[in-house]
């Protein structure tokens, strides 16, 4: 990946959008060669998707929640099996099985919290293989970037 790779790189993170032409201008290259470095990144898979970022709250998901786990049972089987079962919420928009103290952080976009109720009692309190959890109701959202700096 060289430095225009990276200008490329950079101009889809902040706007995808931008046509092949319009990124080719930016960059100093002529459309075709623009597009072949594109195409080539993305079968490279250093593009793994582009995707449209809504606005959670004018989507319906205004709510962002961030809940540590504690597994009762540890091991490959348990985890696979929680983060199955947590993974399939349609609340759920980040999981991660994580060192220290706990073993789970979920990210939750949620409508509301007779929706993080539901989803407790699913998730948290019929589950047997949850010791404990945490919740944390973010109130206000200081950086919430998507891109990767290079």
């Amino acid at each position: 990946m060289d430095r225009i790779d990276r200008k490329l790189l950079n101009l889809m993170q902040r706007d995808a959008s931008r046509t092949n032409v319009d990124m080719a201008d930016e960059v100093g290259l002529a459309p075709s060669s623009c597009l072949r470095r594109v195409q080539r990144l993305r079968k490279s898979g250093v593009i793994d998707r582009i995707v449209a970022i809504l606005n959670p709250a004018k989507a319906g998901r205004g709510i962002k929640a961030l809940v540590t786990v504690e597994l009762t049972l540890h091991g490959e089987v348990h985890m696979r099996r929680f983060l199955d079962i947590a993974v399939a919420e349609e609340a759920v928009s980040h999981a991660y099985s994580v060192t220290g103290e706990t073993d789970v952080v979920l990210m939750l976009r949620l409508r509301d919290m007779e929706e993080f109720d539901a989803l407790s009692e699913r998730l948290f309190r019929d589950e047997n293989n949850v010791a404990r959890f945490f919740t944390m109701i973010v109130i206000r959202t200081a950086k919430e970037e998507t891109a990767i700096r290079l």
